[in-house]
């Protein structure tokens, strides 16, 4: 399911676009809280450079709030639909679900964002020296 060289595969386990060599961030576990934003600056791999611009994650709020919403449909139908609660359950469900995996939320929508723009390169390793290179 997760094949290296896949888009799916770089966001979910929060690896380098390009090389898909090494984690993005500085500590794996988005639920230590000091670390959360926290990221390396350059692929120690390919040497991409993550912060492709100044305030270049700030578009990842927008795929944070679709993130969110799919997570808060979700918490949604299990609750509603699957187990029967009322809707003050399922309005609490979904409260809850959004503070629970808000950590997962930012980093899931970092990854997204950074991959529309960077591409795995299987050749990564013989275009170190001339990034303009194209196949």
């Amino acid at each position: 399911m997760l094949k290296k060289g896949t888009k799916l595969n770089s966001i979910l386990t929060g690896s380098c676009p390009k090389c898909q060599e090494e984690n993005m961030y500085v500590e794996k576990n988005p639920y230590k809280m000091g670390y959360l934003f926290k990221m390396h600056q350059d692929c120690s791999h390919c040497k991409l450079h993550y912060q492709i611009e100044p305030s270049f994650f700030y578009g990842a709020m927008y795929v944070s709030y679709a993130v969110g919403i799919a997570f808060a449909v979700a918490a949604f139908i299990i609750s509603f639909v699957f187990l029967g609660s009322s809707l003050l359950t399922a309005f609490i469900a979904i409260v809850v679900t959004s503070i629970v995996f808000f950590p997962v939320i930012i980093r899931v929508s970092r990854n997204i964002w950074i991959n529309f723009f960077i591409d795995y390169d299987n050749d990564w390793k013989n275009n170190l020296g001339n990034p303009k290179k194209k196949k």
